[in-house]
């Protein structure tokens, strides 16, 4: 049995999330750390996964296919989240390498995702994004539409995991963690990706359920 190399700043965000668990009296293993390997090299990426770790996040498509495959096939039970933005075209592709898909945020996308479902016959589980700060350069389903988007996505027979969002950068993120959260729960969700490098001790203490870290564990983007 092969011993997982240690990997020292793995170590620090797992304990961070057990620490804010406790403080919300949450389990910690209701959390969980998608490292954001988006930019980052195999060679950068393969050190986690030597240490055990098994749940990524890319931003685009085309990345994923040219690094993955081979990492994956050395890691077979390896998941892989799609967290940036998905173009409706490339919905079928999506759904071939990734395990879950976190920015669903348009009508045209959920037609794309399931056209693509019904011609491969697979279905991956899909948060819904929500422009939480109503910023007009973000992505994001606006928070008034999230309700007739989710309706719109089951209707499609998409398995909606829950909600996503991206707080606005410099301020707190704290109030948006628990808009997310209410959302979610007003919709019958449980799922909540929210929170990184920065905030996603708040995010835990808040309901998150995955947290998307990327600086912290790979230091700066290449």
């Amino acid at each position: 049995m092969t011993v997982p190399a240690p990997h020292p700043a793995l170590s620090e965000i797992n304990d961070a999330i057990r620490h804010a668990a406790k403080i919300a009296r949450r389990k910690a293993n209701d959390v969980s750390l998608i490292a954001i390997s988006k930019t980052h090299p195999a060679d950068a990426i393969r050190p986690l996964l030597e240490a055990g770790h098994r749940l990524f996040g890319e931003n685009r498509v085309q990345e994923a296919q040219d690094k993955w495959p081979a990492l994956i096939e050395a890691f077979p039970d390896t998941k892989l989240h799609l967290v940036g933005q998905l173009q409706s075209n490339k919905a079928e592709d999506a759904l071939a390498l990734f395990d879950a898909i976190h920015s669903l945020d348009r009508q045209s996308l959920v037609k794309a995702i399931g056209k693509a479902q019904d011609k491969t016959g697979k279905r991956v589980p899909c948060f819904i994004q929500v422009n939480i700060g109503e910023e007009e350069q973000k992505g994001g389903c606006a928070i008034a539409e999230t309700p007739a988007l989710i309706a719109q996505a089951r209707d499609a027979d998409i398995e909606i995991a829950g909600l996503m969002c991206v707080p606005p950068l410099n301020v707190e993120p704290a109030p948006y963690f628990a808009l997310l959260a209410k959302m979610a729960a007003d919709n019958g969700l449980t799922g909540l990706s929210m929170g990184m490098s920065g905030d996603f001790e708040t995010a835990v203490q808040l309901g998150a359920t995955h947290v998307r870290v990327g600086s912290a564990l790979f230091g700066a983007r290449g």
